[in-house]
């Protein structure tokens, strides 16, 4: 690789840590960067700084992290972290509602997807109730296994169903999306989504359904 190469890597590299102020492996700010430099160019431009004393290097094991050097920032008073503490409070209150809202919205989408057709309901009417009189020309249909529904009417619940996955699917996006907000801005120990009690499909294995 060039020098040129590598000193914009260097400077990416700084650039990146100081902009997240938050620790990470040299392989962290290879995938970070979208791997616009070598591997081996990271590695050693996080090598190259640490020597500077531009960032800071720590060991834990086998392990290197590089975070930015926090003597350049100032410091951060008691008055702002409670401001931040607080937005992290409602903005973890509206990740909640906002999952609520996909659950409510999923629960509908199941429910219209299993309903019966008219003509599913009819039958097994009939069948239920074998004594109630039915026209004869529906009992013809049956017997013939016509489709009772319009083309309308099914057309219909398709567009339903498609709205109402559409919908629950940019919810859920929404929802990740405040999650990862939270979560990379807060200023303490990173927290996961188990540590504020939020649930996702996957924990419970659910799969949305297809379009």
């Amino acid at each position: 690789m060039s020098k040129g190469k590598d000193a914009g890597a260097v400077k990416a590299i700084l650039a990146y840590l100081n902009r997240q102020n938050r620790p990470y492996s040299a392989i962290d700010i290879f995938n970070n960067l979208h791997k616009e430099f070598g591997k081996t160019a990271v590695v050693k431009g996080c090598e190259s700084l640490a020597q500077d004393g531009k960032i800071r290097e720590k060991t834990y094991g086998k392990q290197k992290v590089y975070v930015a050097d926090q003597s350049q920032f100032a410091d951060v008073d008691e008055s702002e972290i409670q401001s931040m503490d607080k937005r992290v409070a409602e903005m973890t209150e509206e990740l909640r509602t906002n999952m609520a809202d996909i659950h409510t919205a999923e629960t509908e989408l199941k429910s219209l997807t299993s309903s019966l057709t008219t003509a599913e309901a009819e039958r097994t009417a009939w069948r239920s109730h074998p004594k109630l009189p039915l026209p004869e020309i529906k009992i013809g249909k049956f017997e013939e296994g016509q489709v009772l529904i319009s083309k309308e009417d099914k057309d219909k619940i398709y567009h339903e169903r498609a709205k109402f996955v559409k919908e629950g699917r940019k919810r859920k996006r929404m929802s990740n999306d405040i999650l990862g907000a939270i979560l990379e801005g807060y200023p303490k120990t990173k927290k996961t989504a188990e540590d504020i009690g939020v649930e996702t499909d996957e924990d419970y294995k659910v799969t949305p359904p297809e379009l």
